[in-house]
């Protein structure tokens, strides 16, 4: 009885939104995958498909591969002599790379590092979830960028005809763009988030009287 009152149910529509939200980003390494393979010739490292290794790790996931992927590229244009960080699509790149860094230095210290007091963590918490966000709508931008880049780098003469490379392409862009959207709408509704626990209300409560200048019973 008194766990079911502590542990809400879960909301109307959640599960439906996170499970359309999966589906869309492993349709969308599928379809990576299939590109990758299908029209620029699989990937490998040791050889000309070695920058077929960028583009997959960078939409697979920019926290855990997104090292692999950034070599890999570095690495492709020093053996084959082409310039680095030209484009719009290697600058918002590096910048996603940098900012993805700091921003899981900036976690580990206030919300798992030993130590870090509670007034801090919620004072840093909306800071950290709007970065957050951001990251995630500059990592699709930059998948987009990278997406028509590699179209017009390699099939810029025959795009304009619709060729099956062009379509899945494009194709593979719009799902990125709605599975960006399905996953703002879930962290931009109130209903969905986890409630306090009791103790975070009450540290929060603490927090606040502390910052008025009395004391955290209430006392003046």
């Amino acid at each position: 009885m008194e766990d079911s009152l502590t542990r809400p149910s879960s909301p109307a529509g959640l599960s439906c939104y996170m499970a359309v939200s999966q589906l869309l980003g492993l349709t969308v390494i599928a379809m990576t995958g299939a590109w990758m393979g299908q029209y620029r010739g699989g990937i490998a490292w040791e050889s000309a498909l070695q920058f077929n290794v960028h583009p997959l790790c960078m939409i697979i996931g920019m926290v855990f591969l997104q090292g692999d992927g950034v070599i890999a590229v570095f690495d492709y244009h020093r053996k084959k002599g082409f310039a680095d960080m030209y484009s719009l699509h290697s600058w918002c790149g590096i910048t996603a790379f940098s900012l993805y860094f700091i921003q899981w230095l900036m976690g580990f210290s206030f919300f798992l590092f030993p130590g870090t007091s509670f007034s801090l963590r919620s004072r840093y918490k909306p800071q950290h979830v709007f970065f957050g966000v951001f990251l995630l709508v500059l990592s699709i931008a930059t998948c987009l960028l990278g997406i028509k880049e590699l179209l017009l780098f390699n099939i810029q003469a025959t795009y304009s005809s619709f060729v099956p490379e062009g379509i899945l392409a494009n194709v593979l862009g719009l799902l990125l763009i709605v599975f960006g959207l399905v996953i703002g709408y879930i962290l931009t509704r109130d209903e969905w988030k986890r409630p306090p626990l009791a103790e975070e209300l009450a540290l929060s409560m603490d927090f606040k009287t502390l910052t008025k200048g009395e004391s955290p019973s209430g006392s003046q």
